[in-house]
């Protein structure tokens, strides 16, 4: 009676393409990051790495397609390529620094 209350409790509702599914939610999915839209203007590395190089400063223009930094990662050198017209607003780490998955690097206004 107990272990089917547990059930019970633990079922939820899944929207998939607009299908609604009842069926059981685990303790990680519950307690998942919500999903954000990534604001473009926010440069965040992709995957844990050192920052090689810095190839802009901040005030400078940069044009859609320009290179920003170059990330070191698993031995590879990944380049970071602007997504959109702006200018460099503020570089947020140093030549050299570590960083992990997620951390902001600049922005661009």
């Amino acid at each position: 009676m107990e272990k089917d209350l547990k059930k019970k409790e633990s079922l939820g509702i899944l929207n998939i393409d607009t299908s609604l599914y009842k069926t059981r939610i685990s303790t990680k999915f519950k307690n998942r990051k919500p999903y954000r839209v990534p604001d473009p203007k926010l440069i965040e590395s992709f995957i844990p790495g050192t920052v090689l190089d810095i190839l802009v400063r901040a005030g400078q223009e940069v044009k859609k397609g320009d290179n920003l930094m170059i990330l070191d990662a698993m031995k590879m050198k990944n380049m970071l390529i602007c997504n959109l017209d702006g200018s460099v607003k503020k570089i947020l780490v140093n030549k050299g620094d570590k960083v992990s998955k997620g951390t902001l690097l600049l922005q661009i206004e």
